[in-house]
């Protein structure tokens, strides 16, 4: 929990920069491809964290990451601020709470949606003004095919689930079924 805090500690304080700098968009896609890049690649992590290898090693492994990526002057600083405290292994979570804080500065809500078939962009279109209506926010969608829904959609927002797969509505005739034998 207190991890979790610390992480959205650093996520603001990156945002609040980016507000003032009008640069949040960048910083949030540079901590986006770098943390990708960290929690697909095990090893880079391994040799960004663990104690067992002396930190000037790890921090040179960090600059040349940086460079590689050609990360911004003050993605760059808050990276190696990150290593001086100790924060570099929060780095994922980090990201997320920050592209969480972004988007509801942009007013910006993200949701899945998975449907049975693929869908034409006309009806994920509706879908998608659809929820925007509902939350008042502007609804990036992610798009997925599950064929074992049979049919319909489900779709996702935060905590919110709006489900109206047939498989759902299957499960739930059965269960009614089975409460009205059981009478």
């Amino acid at each position: 929990m207190k991890n979790l805090a610390i992480s959205r500690r650093y996520a603001k304080a990156l945002l609040l920069i980016g507000k003032e700098d009008g640069k949040a968009e960048i910083y949030g896609q540079e901590l986006d491809r770098l943390a990708g890049l960290v929690s697909k690649e095990k090893s880079l992590e391994q040799a960004l964290t663990n104690p067992l290898y002396n930190a000037a090693a790890r921090k040179k492994v960090l600059q040349l990451v940086i460079e590689k990526l050609s990360l911004s002057k003050a993605t760059r600083s808050f990276l190696f601020l990150l290593f001086d405290k100790g924060r570099i292994g929060f780095l994922v979570t980090i990201n997320e709470f920050y592209q969480k804080l972004a988007d509801e500065l942009k007013n910006v809500a993200r949701a899945s949606l998975v449907s049975a078939a693929e869908l034409t962009s006309e009806t994920v279109e509706k879908i998608r003004a659809t929820l925007s209506k509902k939350t008042g926010k502007d609804i990036v969608l992610d798009v997925r095919i599950d064929p074992g829904l049979i049919g319909g959609v489900v779709s996702r927002i935060g905590d919110l689930v709006l489900d109206g797969s047939i498989k759902t509505q299957l499960l739930n005739m059965r269960e009614s079924l089975k409460r009205s034998e059981s009478v």
